[in-house]
C-alpha cells in the first residue's frame, strides 16, 4: 500500500503524463474534490474533470510536499496553455488506505478567467 506522500506523487505523476485514467488508482471510488473552479464527487466525475484539466496542462512543478500523518500539502506552480504565467497552488488532500479520499485546490482563478 503507497504512503499519503506516495499516493500524491503519483497522482501527479499522472498529471504531467496526461494519464487520467491512472488517477483510478489513487483515488478512492468517493472522493470529493474542492477548489476555485468547481466541487466533484466521486472517482468517475472527478476523472472526467480531470480529463478536461489535462488538456490545458503543460507541466507541474512541484515546489514543496508537507506530510502530517494522512494528510498532504502539496506546493506547486501549474503551467496551463491558458495562461501567460504559472498559477501557483496548494493541494490539501487527505489519504486513506492509499488513495486519496478529500482533495482541495486552492489557486487564483482570475487568470483562467481573463479577469
Amino acid at each position: 500500500m503507497r504512503t499519503p506522500a506516495e499516493t500524491m506523487t503519483a497522482y501527479f505523476d499522472g498529471w504531467r503524463r496526461h494519464d487520467a485514467e491512472s488517477l483510478r488508482e489513487v483515488l478512492a471510488d468517493d472522493v470529493v474534490f474542492d477548489g476555485p473552479m468547481g466541487h466533484v464527487e466521486g472517482v468517475d466525475d472527478n476523472v472526467a474533470a480531470l480529463h478536461g484539466l489535462l488538456g490545458i496542462v503543460r507541466d507541474v512543478e512541484i515546489r514543496h510536499v508537507f506530510v502530517d500523518g494522512p494528510d498532504v500539502c502539496t506546493v506547486y506552480d501549474l503551467h496551463t496553455s491558458a495562461t501567460d504565467t504559472p498559477l501557483p497552488t496548494v493541494n490539501l488532500a487527505h489519504v486513506v488506505d492509499g488513495r486519496a479520499r478529500t482533495i482541495r485546490a486552492i489557486f487564483d482563478p482570475r487568470p483562467l478567467l481573463g479577469t
